[in-house]
């Protein structure tokens, strides 16, 4: 059901055709994207062996690389500070995406992984796929078969530094390092803290070997959870999961990065103000490069009459512009989601289109009353200048025990 705040036109009917991706539970989703509308049609589903952690297309848009597994905080709200259920099995499946309508068709064998991926990408050029594991903290190279499958792993000459809780795996855009963003874990109770980390290593067809490891304040008060890259800059954008916080760094020469940010941001609207459970959430740059967005969550609940309800905070998504001389970032938006705890969002390869997918149905006080706050896919029009625009919501059934666990836009070649 799509529940609808405001219409508005926006782009030429010359931009390449997008599909969304959303996975609920084990099931991925595929919607066509009107962009001159700013619609989404649902158009079919495909089932995996397990609870879909994290997807990425082929750099030619002709696959779609799927990363499951039984284990992990699929159908979990909370941040958290554990590794949540290590699970029993792990995989990564290749799907053919039907040029003419985004369909998924499963293609060749799934292939085993060690434990719980949490994140997937590939190389600049498409000729391996890297995973991203939180427990224990790791990354691995596949090589991808001509057919576009999954193949060997591609084995380091050293022991790699992965830090602690990895949380996304990246490659530089000139393909010669990668950075593993390893968020560390919060304190809890008696345990203390473990700190965070960029870990950054060179790469070279496939083979990563240790460079540099990035941990302000030796990672304590440092918990990376996302970064991304400018579009030609020399800057990593990184958001902070537990502080909240936005920083910039600058890629040196070596391919390293300074070992302090450039600049840090506040992305919330009431930084002073911090309810329990707030966490900054993925990041995404424009395709101009001009403007950069950043997922604020939170579900945290509270009792009223005998029910657990929100407690309040920040659902939103942050917005900055980019000063293209230095890269400092500059709030100008921190706009509602229209849900509850937007794990991941995308924006589209054109920059028309923002969605957000609020992961889990929530129930909310509304005066004496409880509402209930569907799951849903919030569709926001880019302006000119970087500001959303809400367009309309398409509220999601989620089943017993699901999430709106992750979604991304992906344009067909």
């Amino acid at each position: 059901m799509a529940t609808i705040e405001a219409q508005t036109s926006v782009q030429p009917s010359s931009s390449p055709r997008v599909m969304l991706y959303a996975s609920v539970g084990p099931d991925m989703v595929w919607y066509d994207v009107d962009e001159e509308h700013t619609t989404l049609v649902r158009q079919g589903s495909v089932t995996l062996p397990a609870n879909v952690q994290e997807a990425w297309p082929h750099p030619l848009g002709q696959y779609l690389y799927v990363a499951w597994s039984n284990g992990g905080p699929s159908f979990n709200t909370a941040s958290g500070t554990g590794p949540g259920l290590i699970g029993s099995q792990h995989g990564v499946s290749t799907f053919r995406i039907n040029p003419a309508s985004g369909a998924l068709q499963a293609h060749g064998q799934w292939v085993s992984l060690r434990s719980r991926p949490i994140h997937v990408t590939t190389d600049i050029p498409g000729a391996h796929v890297l995973v991203a594991y939180n427990n224990p903290s790791g990354v691995t190279v596949h090589r991808i078969q001509p057919d576009g499958t999954v193949g060997s792993e591609v084995k380091p000459p050293a022991m790699l530094d992965a830090g602690i809780y990895a949380h996304q795996v990246r490659v530089d855009p000139s393909n010669k390092s990668v950075i593993l963003v390893t968020r560390g874990n919060g304190p809890a109770g008696a345990r203390p803290e473990d700190p965070g980390a960029l870990k950054i290593f060179s790469y070279e067809d496939g083979l990563l070997a240790n460079r540099a490891s990035i941990a302000p304040g030796g990672g304590f008060g440092f918990q990376p959870r996302h970064l991304d890259f400018h579009t030609f800059g020399p800057w990593v954008f990184v958001s902070l999961e537990r502080q909240n916080k936005l920083q910039v760094y600058k890629k040196l020469t070596d391919k390293t990065l300074t070992s302090e940010p450039l600049f840090t941001k506040d992305t919330l609207t009431a930084p002073n103000r911090v309810r329990p459970g707030q966490a900054g959430g993925t990041i995404h740059m424009h395709p101009s490069g001009r403007f950069v967005y950043v997922a604020n969550r939170n579900s945290g609940t509270t009792d009223f009459e005998g029910t657990s309800v929100f407690a309040g905070g920040e659902n939103s998504i942050a917005v900055y512009q980019i000063n293209q001389d230095t890269g400092e970032p500059t709030l100008i938006q921190n706009i509602d989601t229209r849900g509850m705890h937007a794990r991941t969002f995308a924006v589209d390869s054109s920059g028309h289109i923002l969605v957000a997918a609020n992961q889990v149905s929530f129930s909310v006080r509304d005066g004496n009353n409880v509402r209930i706050v569907p799951a849903g896919l919030a569709v926001f029009l880019i302006r000119a200048d970087g500001r959303l625009n809400f367009v309309r919501k398409y509220d999601v059934e989620l089943g017993s025990g699901r999430s709106l666990f992750w979604m991304g836009l992906v344009s067909l070649p």
